[in-house]
C-alpha cells in the first residue's frame, strides 16, 4: 500500500448483500461499478461544480485484474490516482484493497475521454486543472 502516489484518493466501500453473486462473492460487474464510484468521488473531491462546468468523462477502456474475492460485510478501500494525461484522454488507476490488511483484490487501469456535456463531442483537457489531481488539493 505504500507504493501509491501521494495524491491517491480513497473511498470506503462496504460489501452489501446485493453485491454478491451465485458463487457467494462480489460479482465482477460490481467491481467495475466501484471503479467508477471511486473515480467520480476523486473528481468531485478536487473540483467544484463550477470548475467542472460542462465537462464529463466517458470511459473508453477498462483493464481489470481480479486478484482475490470479497464477501458480504467486507470493509474495503478504493484508491485512485491519475496517470498520463493527453489532449483529450486521462489515464486513471484504481485499486480495491481489503481494509486493515491492505490485501489487493482488484487492479484497474482505465482511459477516460473528456466530453462536452452539451454537444457530446470530445473536448480538450485543461492541463493546469488536471495537475490539481496530482497534488490532491482543492
Amino acid at each position: 500500500m505504500n507504493d501509491l502516489p501521494p495524491a491517491a484518493f480513497e473511498l470506503a466501500i462496504t460489501v452489501r448483500p446485493e453485491d454478491i453473486d451465485e458463487l457467494g462473492h462480489v460479482n465482477n460487474v460490481v467491481y467495475l461499478a466501484w471503479v467508477q464510484e471511486v473515480a467520480k468521488g476523486h473528481w468531485f473531491a478536487v473540483l467544484s461544480p463550477e470548475e467542472i462546468g460542462d465537462l464529463v468523462w466517458v470511459a473508453v477502456r477498462h483493464e481489470l485484474d481480479y486478484k482475490k474475492a470479497a464477501f458480504e460485510g467486507d470493509e474495503l478501500v478504493g484508491r485512485t490516482w491519475i496517470g498520463e494525461v493527453s489532449a483529450v484522454t486521462c489515464e486513471r488507476h484504481v485499486e480495491i484493497r481489503r481494509k486493515g490488511t491492505g490485501e489487493l483484490l482488484l487492479k484497474c487501469r482505465s482511459i477516460w475521454a473528456a466530453v462536452n456535456r452539451t454537444t457530446g463531442r470530445p473536448r480538450r483537457i485543461d492541463q493546469e486543472r488536471m495537475e490539481r489531481f496530482r497534488v490532491g488539493s482543492k
